[in-house]
């Protein structure tokens, strides 16, 4: 397929992005070409276009950003056998290379050689977009696009409360942003039996309410540590899901989990923290667990069910949208400090 489309390009080595006509992708042959339905603001898009010092070490302008996706097949690489056009797909963002060790383990989501979209290589905020055939996830059809293409950021939640295995369990959920809001839908209908959702944004956390919680803790108005021991009658909760990647939050989580609880990383700290490992892990037997991503394809089967099913409801967290060509608008939103919205989606097809 060959003509013009409209991209959000991050051309320089500074702040911001603007909007131009390109090329449409040409597709290799182990590729599809999607024509985007759907795309939502990750905080790794906020990374690049306010240029810190992550970005500033990873991305290599010219590009186009965005890697949270969903829409219609329109033309498919001549290797590709199970994806045909006019099917409906989210894009599983992680792009393995298939022959190193992890690829070949089951750990595709940790290739050794990991290239991510919108990051590595051109994404998904244009009207068009190329993706591998293994990152193709085939949609129920009656899924709107502005579900559909957060499937990507939901699997990281869906990842982190599946692998803490809160069945029946006291969870603590430090975060309050749209990945924290998951997963406490994911906790709650995979039967958690008491959950904490830890926050400080009122804009978020009235979100979080409509997912459920047992107990919502605003840090800047209640002391969480002493809170939760009290609840838990001094035992301290059995899993620990850290969506922050603040020292705070990583300091008060170590403290409420109870002796061989389960701390689950997620939020990643802006750089390095101090921490005791005797006191936090070895002393109190914790078991920790890193996630990155999402498990292929094992997530996505997984939130899809709940999906589906309708066991969750994840509707409410997208709180603006806009078309394409209102990206500086839409991007305003989680760039400001006050952060009052949940997932931003834009619609190309309305630009």
């Amino acid at each position: 397929m060959t003509g013009k489309m409209l991209a959000v390009m991050k051309k320089e080595r500074e702040q911001g992005a603007e909007l131009d006509e390109v090329d449409i992708p040409t597709i290799k042959p182990n590729e599809i070409l999607v024509k985007v339905k759907a795309t939502s603001i990750c905080g790794t898009d906020v990374h690049i276009y306010s240029w810190d010092p992550w970005a500033e070490g990873r991305i290599k302008p010219p590009m186009i950003f965005g890697h949270e996706c969903a829409g219609e097949v329109v033309e498919v690489g001549k290797d590709v056998r199970s994806i045909k056009v006019g099917d409906y797909v989210s894009a599983e963002t992680h792009i393995p290379c298939g022959h190193c060790y992890q690829c070949r383990t089951g750990d595709q989501h940790l290739c050794q050689n990991l290239k991510i979209l919108g990051v590595d290589v051109n994404g998904c905020f244009a009207e068009y977009v190329a993706i591998p055939e293994i990152c193709a996830w085939k949609n129920d059809p009656s899924l709107p696009p502005d579900i559909a293409c957060l499937k990507e950021p939901l699997g990281n939640a869906t990842y982190a409360v599946m692998e803490s295995e809160v069945t029946a369990k006291t969870v603590a959920i430090i975060g309050d942003g749209p990945i924290g809001i998951f997963a406490t839908a994911i906790a709650k209908a995979a039967g958690a039996a008491f959950i904490f959702l830890v926050g400080k944004s009122p804009y978020r956390m009235k979100l979080a309410k409509k997912m459920n919680p047992d107990l919502l803790l605003n840090v800047d108005e209640v002391d969480v540590v002493e809170t939760i021991m009290e609840e838990t009658k001094g035992i301290g909760v059995d899993v620990v899901i850290e969506m922050s990647g603040s020292r705070l939050g990583i300091e008060q989580g170590f403290k409420i989990l109870r002796r061989a609880g389960t701390f689950t990383a997620f939020g990643i700290p802006k750089g390095k923290i101090e921490f005791d490992l005797s006191e936090n892990v070895i002393f109190k037997g914790a078991r920790i667990i890193g996630i990155n991503g999402r498990k292929m394809f094992d997530t996505w089967y997984q939130m899809s069910r709940f999906l589906e099913r309708g066991k969750i409801d994840i509707a409410p967290v997208v709180t603006h949208r806009f078309p394409l060509t209102k990206f500086e608008e839409g991007i305003s939103l989680p760039l400001s400090e006050e952060r009052n919205c949940g997932k931003v989606v834009f619609f190309p097809e309305q630009s």
